[in-house]
């Protein structure tokens, strides 16, 4: 069997991190989603069909044609008409039944796996607020009643979580699939259809469900697999006069310098220099090449590959990209004075991040004058610069 995984989105929600990147490839816990969701196949699928668009050659570079057993095959979707078109992309590529999946989120192997040992069905979580998302009513077999975006009256707590198993029979339903208001061809309004014709079971989703809808939603999986799949290793070198506590993982060619306190869990990648005399919080991932240096303190954050915190510094929830550069004395605020959960900017409007606790997302390549501060929730783009003593009070894109 294949799987179908839809990654050809442009994903402005998570700028400035995918101005360089597609989403797919953004790390978690230094992997990326699309190898964590290959993770999650392995036994299940001998194949995947990529349904790839923006910036499709760093996909292609990254994964090739093979990935722990499973194949991989690659489409271009180029013009992205909505997840049924996308869908449609591959029908000269599958004449057998089919998983297919959402291409930022992440999923329990059990519950992907109970979901393509049904003839067609889609894969549910119970969630506490059903308004914000398409919701199932089913009936007492769990077969589909009806599926509605985002209803406006609450009529089931069963959240569609973005996977599917399909019959090739939903092709010809998607080609004939009339486009929703915002002229996309759907895989709910395909849903509705075949569930009309006979028995599309929902499975109730028993594991974890990780969301990337945006930055901050990175911080929230690399959490949950730090505090839940992180084994201790150490492959680097480590000094008598660091003090290590918790789960710790170290990657080879990592030197851990006197004076360096770590308190995990915390991941650290190859070739990275902490220390001395700095301190690493639960929660935090260093890349690889990345450097922690004398007096800088992290905490719950993302360092992507490269990105460095040399000397004096504060960084606490927040997202640093590739190649980042802080200089002495920058520190990132992640507490508001009156305690509320932080919003940020997106396009012209404040989101509630839902975090008490949320620092910056930085995008790659970005240099910062020493003495720069950061308010909360502010974004910088790629290879943008701060001067000595800059205080950055809104995004900063140029």
């Amino acid at each position: 069997m294949k799987a179908v995984i839809m990654a050809a989105g442009e994903s402005t929600r998570t700028f400035p991190l995918t101005v360089t990147r597609p989403k797919a490839l953004l790390p978690i816990a230094n992997k990326t989603i699309l190898e964590r969701q290959l993770d999650s196949l392995v036994g299940i699928v001998d194949g995947v069909v990529l349904i790839v668009g923006y910036r499709h050659e760093m996909i292609r570079e990254r994964m090739g044609d093979r990935y722990a057993g499973i194949g991989i095959e690659y489409v271009v979707q180029q013009e992205r008409k909505g997840t049924g078109h996308a869908v449609l992309q591959c029908k000269d590529l599958i004449a057998e039944p089919f998983l297919a999946m959402n291409g930022d989120d992440l999923w329990e192997p059990a519950d992907l796996a109970a979901v393509a040992a049904e003839e067609q069905a889609a894969l549910a979580k119970v969630v506490d607020d059903p308004r914000l998302y398409g919701i199932y009513e089913v009936d007492r077999n769990d077969c589909v009643v009806r599926l509605v975006e985002k209803p406006k009256e609450v009529f089931s707590n069963l959240a569609n979580i973005g996977v599917y198993k399909f019959t090739p029979e939903v092709f010809d339903v998607l080609e004939h699939t009339p486009p929703s208001e915002r002229g996309e061809i759907e895989i709910t309004s395909a849903i509705q259809t075949l569930a009309e014709r006979g028995c599309f079971k929902v499975v109730r989703a028993q594991g974890y469900w990780l969301a990337i809808g945006y930055p901050w939603h990175l911080l929230d999986a690399n959490q949950f697999i730090l505090e839940n799949h992180l084994h201790v290793e150490s492959y680097g070198t480590v000094s008598p006069l660091a003090d290590l506590n918790g789960v710790v993982s170290i990657g080879q060619g990592t030197v851990i310098k006197a004076g360096a306190v770590i308190e995990g869990p915390v991941l650290i990648g190859e070739r990275c220099e902490v220390g001395p005399n700095c301190y690493l919080r639960p929660g935090t991932t260093l890349g690889n090449g990345c450097k922690v240096g004398q007096g800088s303190e992290v905490k719950n954050s993302i360092l992507m590959d490269g990105a460095k915190v040399p000397h004096l510094s504060y960084v606490g929830d927040s997202v640093l990209g590739e190649g980042v550069n802080l200089g002495c004395g920058t520190v990132v605020a992640n507490f508001r004075h009156d305690g509320k959960t932080h919003r940020s900017e997106y396009k012209g409007e404040l989101v509630d991040t839902g975090r008490r606790k949320f620092g910056a997302i930085i995008g790659d390549h970005v240099h910062t004058g020493i003495h720069t501060s950061i308010y909360p929730g502010r974004k910088l783009w790629p290879h943008t610069n701060t001067l000595p003593g800059e205080i950055v009070r809104g995004d900063k894109r140029d």
